[in-house]
């Protein structure tokens, strides 16, 4: 449940599928995007849940895939939704740049920016067996998903 050290590709696989798609959102916000009111609890939450899920998720080798089993299903799940995440991902930078966009559900799944991540580090938490990333998980899942929901509220307003 501790995990075993090393190095992890499938962790700089999870976070390169991250952190490219935040890079092009950087130059192509939202027009109508505003940060300045998000909760500063739910900020600290994010932030901290950002930083352990990026260091488990690298230090560990228990998410490098293992000769199938039925734990590799957890791993399947959550590559799934990784696979999700950058098809809304792809939505979102061919559509309109409002938040109204950013935030819609994606097939049902609501803020999908930041639930269809959250999920999928839980789940190869648990392919892993490390308690650690799955910890994570709920720390930025608390943070992150809340976050976007206040904008999601925020931008029906308008």
């Amino acid at each position: 449940m501790l995990g075993h050290l090393g190095f992890s590709y499938v962790g700089l696989i999870y976070l390169l599928m991250l952190w490219i798609p935040n890079a092009i959102w950087s130059k192509y916000k939202p027009i109508d995007y505003n940060p300045a009111n998000e909760n500063k609890l739910l900020l600290l939450f994010e932030r901290v849940g950002q930083i352990c899920c990026t260091c488990s998720i690298l230090i560990f080798t228990d998410f490098n895939p293992a000769p199938f089993s039925a734990w590799s299903y957890w791993l399947l799940a959550s590559f799934a939704l990784m696979i999700l995440y950058e098809i809304s991902w792809i939505r979102y930078f061919i559509g309109e740049h409002t938040e109204k966009n950013f935030y819609r559900s994606f097939y049902g799944i609501p803020v999908p920016g930041a639930s269809l991540p959250v999920m999928a580090f839980l789940l190869l938490g648990i392919y892993g067996k490390v308690i650690w990333l799955i910890t994570s998980a709920a720390i930025i899942g608390i943070g992150h998903i809340g976050i976007h929901i206040q904008h999601l509220k925020a931008s029906m307003v308008k």
